[in-house]
């Protein structure tokens, strides 16, 4: 499993012309699923996420998360993560999960960000062609794996 996370001052997405999630301050998770993937990585990710510290505190200095600021969080199924680009210039997305498994655990990770995060957890539209729009603040973008934990 493997997330980007962006910290945003704000974030939308929009399916065919409709808004279907907005936040302010928080942040918004671009998730990528794969077939080896387990409730482990889920537990694993969401508590780390709630956890993290990147959010500035009177200082200037990363100290505060998602909780601590009251920041809202937008999850967005993002199978394009687990691209291949080692042969050609068409990338291959044989690694990213397939729907009937992605969909369980995209759902579970959503409702497990939620409860250890303590903050609202909105969604994109699974498999859906999503317009995401974003204010990145700072820039602040963290990449997490599952399997390469860093």
């Amino acid at each position: 499993m493997r997330v980007v996370i962006q910290r945003v001052s704000n974030a939308t997405v929009t399916v065919a012309g409709e808004t279907r999630s907005k936040i302010a301050l928080g942040l918004l998770i671009l998730l990528g699923i794969e077939a080896e993937d387990v409730i482990e990585d889920i537990d694993w990710l969401c508590k780390k996420i709630a956890s993290l510290r990147i959010f500035s505190d009177d200082q200037g200095l990363m100290n505060l998360s998602v909780q601590d600021v009251q920041g809202k969080m937008i999850v967005v199924s993002q199978f394009t993560l687990f691209a291949s680009t080692k042969k050609g210039n068409r990338p291959s997305f044989i690694r990213a999960a397939k729907p009937d498994f992605a969909v369980p655990m995209y759902e579970l990770f959503v409702k497990t960000l939620q409860f250890e995060s303590k903050r609202p957890v909105s969604t994109g539209v699974f498999g859906a062609d999503m317009k995401v729009s974003l204010l990145n603040d700072g820039p602040v973008t963290i990449i997490i794996d599952s399997k390469n934990k860093e």
